[in-house]
């Protein structure tokens, strides 16, 4: 077993040549003759030299690899869509690196600066919930490095973007709860800096509008996307003098702590009060009663991202960034079904 990886140096002290010259011949460079080529192509084979891919990166200044910043690594909306980008930067030859922001603006911008140190050739980040100032990665924009945004984007950024169609899908999940007869349907909306929040409240206003309903603004409360803020906000609906018959929530959490507080206060979901929530995360399907929710192409998002971030790496300079938004659909559980509903 060798003790150590053979080097060009040893190579070239082996065949008394300059370290240039193994080099050239080793990288193809058509200045080395065709028989000091092929000798040294050979002595490099029956030394079992192994390029180092680390000196390589640093001198074609490209590491292959690519730095992803997600909110939360207990997400699941995140570990299919890592799976997705995985998948499709495997292909092309690139490794990723993933970071959790867990939600702090400080520690996403702290992973950005230790991401481009480790020489990531750019990266694909969805914001954390604080961040509402851009400049870190504005300064991306600026210096030409690749930069994808996915699910959690804003508009301030000139990068490339893939999302789902936000509007038309909480726009969708209304208009069946007011098919099934719900005519007081209270939004627990998500912090406004996310451009998601605002379209997916933008779509719950709508339906609402386009069905003769008034918006309450008594009904939109502003939450931070997790079980806490679902639970807490619906007990403050509840104490209205006229409680909402629906609840919308900007996503599955929210919802799963809206359940929560309506079951301790025995009420029956969705009789009593209808419920739903967005992204259809898998213990959407197995709480009791299941909860409708909006699903997303969660895996294709993640290899979206992962496609515009190599389209960004061959266009160089000249590339314009791009939004991709990709449809959703309702899943429809008993969490909405009332029994009662009025046609």
């Amino acid at each position: 077993m060798k003790s150590s990886q053979t080097t060009i140096k040893d190579i070239a002290r082996r065949l008394n040549l300059s370290v240039t010259t193994i080099s050239k011949a080793l990288r193809g460079m058509p200045d080395i003759s065709a028989p000091t080529r092929q000798l040294i192509l050979d002595t490099a084979r029956e030394m079992e030299y192994e390029p180092n891919p680390i000196a390589q990166s640093l001198v074609r200044n490209q590491t292959h690899t690519i730095g992803v910043i997600i909110p939360s690594f207990t997400i699941p909306f995140y570990a299919s869509a890592i799976s997705g980008i995985q998948q499709t930067a495997s292909e092309a030859g690139y490794n990723i690196m993933v970071c959790q922001s867990n939600e702090s603006y400080e520690t996403e911008t702290n992973y950005t600066r230790v991401l481009l140190n480790s020489r990531v050739d750019g990266l694909i980040v969805s914001l954390a919930r604080e961040t509402t100032n851009f400049d870190h990665f504005n300064r991306l924009a600026e210096r030409s490095l690749p930069l994808v945004l996915f699910n959690r984007v804003c508009d301030a950024v000139p990068a490339s973007k893939v999302v789902v169609d936000d509007f038309e899908g909480a726009y969708q999940v209304v208009r069946h709860l007011i098919e099934m007869g719900c005519r007081r349907i209270a939004h627990i909306a998500g912090p406004a800096n996310l451009l998601l929040s605002r379209q997916r409240l933008q779509g719950y206003q709508q339906a609402l509008q386009e069905s003769g309903l008034p918006v309450c603004e008594d009904f939109i409360r502003t939450g931070d996307l997790t079980i806490a803020s679902g639970t807490r906000i619906t007990e403050d609906f509840l104490k209205l003098d006229t409680s909402p018959d629906a609840i919308f929530a900007i996503c599955d959490s929210a919802a799963f702590g809206a359940m929560q507080t309506l079951k301790s206060r025995g009420l029956r979901i969705p009789d009593d009060i209808a419920l739903a929530g967005f992204t259809d995360e898998p213990v959407a399907a197995i709480v009791e009663p299941a909860l409708t929710t909006v699903a997303q192409p969660t895996f294709e998002i993640g290899q979206i991202a992962a496609q515009l971030f190599l389209d960004q790496v061959r266009g160089g300079e000249s590339y314009q960034p791009t939004t991709q938004v990709l449809k959703t659909h309702l899943v429809i559980r008993a969490s909405s079904q009332k029994k009662s509903r009025v046609s």
